[in-house]
């Protein structure tokens, strides 16, 4: 069977009062013991499977975890067992048989949960929801990690129901939306203790590599493939893709948030401000290119996104200042200037895990898993030749001298049907090409506003190629791509040295040592605008991806 269900983690200055909460609704208390397996070789966490076997209070319960159509869905299979007795012969003739069958390692015990479970049920006028508060540790090989979350599980009715309830606990307790599940992340730690076990503790060598195996677990998650299917709809193809941006985002700001290492360890970093932002920028793309096609997204969805990209790009901005530019005068001779107050590092951490921003994560949520087509147009009020309405024969009139009513039908679809995705997506994106050539092979001459924009219509491009890169042509695509990145590199240094110049414009009066900043800049900025007109011009003639 498949259930829905949201997943918020719960800081610790929130969960007294949660557990309050849930005890006066009545909540019922129950303790879950989970082991969870799979081989050395991590086949079952390969092919999306989760398998455990969990005690719950005197009772246990095996059970097959996978993911479901959309983010909230998950397939769960349970068997009831009469003790702590793995039984993969319980899934012999089910669709679960092969992809056990395949396995060529040994199962054995992988990583383990143990929780304490608060449960109550909510009723509304959408639906009924179980809540489900789980504290407690998941452990692998020594390692831990602390488990503080609030589920919110849809017994009947629509999704709504989980989406208002979730609304008013994220807001009145500062909940956090986390897409990774206890089977995910216990996967990664397990992974993580296999490989820190392999190191020496005494050798400073090994040290160095500790640290890293540690910063790739809270690493940033980058932009992933999204594969678009020939018979999709754009509304389907757009919650496919909205899908995919959304987890990017989603897990970026998790890290931001600190949900698991507030005040022991800082795994927020300036690539997780630089992905999660990513993340929006490709949602902003594919708004843009399934435009006309898909019903808009509601206002709040659309203002949300747009001010809260511009909020966390106040610390982009810094970050490319201090880590890449800066750096960069130093080392071409630039005095070192000793401001009196240096600019702060923005702290993220309280926007990522703030009311507003993890609002707008839920409202985005909602909206992608059930994306709408446009809305059909008006139907005529008298039968038109263009129109399979036509067809339809009016009855006769039968009373002289009265008036005669004209039947309408309005077919499943109103109007033409859409072209072919495929077909759809290749004209736009030809014509998102041609605008950017057009502009491009005037780059030289173009102030620093314009090529902004015109850095952001490259963006969109590429977004959109990527989007669309399983309906087009390989080939010729792959040689575009690879002249399309240029030019977006360029760009993009363009930009963040057109910023550092403003910054730096604003130093001069009280630190004369930023005039060399100014003319080294201005000087970058003038080579890489012959090179960025260049790749333009390459771009122009290069084979069209579109045919």
């Amino acid at each position: 069977m498949s259930e829905q269900e949201l997943k918020l983690h719960v800081p610790a200055a929130s969960r007294q009062a949660v557990q309050r909460e849930m005890r006066d609704g009545k909540a019922t208390l129950v303790r879950l013991h989970a082991m969870y397996f799979d081989t050395p070789g991590r086949e079952l966490a390969r092919a999306r499977i989760a398998l455990r076997l969990r005690r719950e209070g005197r009772d246990w319960v095996q059970t097959v975890k996978m993911p479901g159509a959309d983010a909230i869905t998950r397939v769960e299979i349970n068997h009831p067992r009469s003790g702590p007795v793995l039984d993969l012969s319980v899934y012999a003739g089910t669709e679960l048989e092969g992809p056990l069958a395949a396995i060529k390692g040994e199962l054995g015990l992988r990583y383990e949960t143990d929780v304490q479970r608060l449960l109550r049920q909510v009723r509304s006028r959408h639906g009924s929801v179980e809540l489900a508060y789980d504290t407690g540790v998941l452990r692998a090989g020594g390692l831990d990690l602390p488990i503080s979350e609030l589920e919110f599980e849809l017994l009947s009715g629509r999704p709504a129901a989980i989406f208002a309830l979730a609304r008013r606990w994220q807001q009145r307790y500062g909940l956090v939306l986390d897409a990774r599940s206890k089977s995910e992340r216990g996967d990664a730690l397990a992974a993580l203790a296999r490989e820190l076990a392999t190191l020496d503790a005494d050798d400073p060598t090994s040290q160095v590599s500790r640290g890293s195996a540690i910063a790739r677990f809270w690493g940033p998650r980058p932009a992933d493939t999204v594969t678009l299917e020939p018979g999709m709809t754009p509304a389907q193809a757009m919650g496919s893709i909205a899908a995919e941006c959304l987890d990017q985002i989603t897990r970026n700001a998790a890290m931001l948030a600190e949900v698991d290492t507030l005040g022991v360890y800082a795994a927020g970093q300036p690539e997780h401000v630089h992905q999660l932002r990513v993340g929006m920028r490709r949602m902003r793309s594919a708004w843009r290119l399934f435009d006309g096609w898909i019903a808009p997204p509601p206002a709040a969805v659309q203002d949300g996104l747009r001010a809260h990209f511009t909020e966390f790009g106040l610390s982009r901005d810094q970050d490319v200042l201090n880590e890449t530019v800066t750096p960069a005068l130093l080392q071409a001779g630039m005095p070192v200037i000793a401001f009196d107050m240096p600019p702060p590092d923005m702290d993220v951490q309280p926007v990522a895990a703030g009311r507003s921003f993890q609002g707008w994560l839920l409202d985005a949520l909602e909206w992608s898993l059930a994306v709408q087509p446009r809305e059909p147009a008006s139907a005529p009020t008298t039968p038109d030749l263009a129109s399979p309405a036509a067809d339809v024969a009016t009855p006769p009139d039968d009373s002289a001298g009265q008036g005669t009513d004209t039947l309408t039908i309005i077919p499943l679809t109103a109007g033409p049907d859409l072209p072919a995705l495929e077909k759809l997506l290749g004209k736009r994106l030809h014509r998102w090409h041609a605008a950017v050539v057009k502009q491009g092979r005037h780059f030289a001459t173009l102030d620093i506003a314009r090529r902004h924009a015109l850095r952001k219509r490259c963006k969109r491009l590429r977004y959109g190629l990527s989007f669309a890169a399983a309906l087009l042509p390989r080939g010729r695509l792959r040689q575009y791509r690879k002249l399309l990145m240029q030019v977006q590199d360029l760009l993009g240094e363009i930009n963040d040295l057109a910023m550092a110049r403003e910054y730096y414009q604003g130093c001069v009066e009280t630190h004369p040592q930023a005039w060399f900043a100014l003319g080294w800049i201005s000087a970058r900025i003038d080579e890489l605008a012959v090179e960025a007109q260049q790749a333009f011009d390459r771009l122009a003639d290069t084979k069209p991806f579109w045919k």
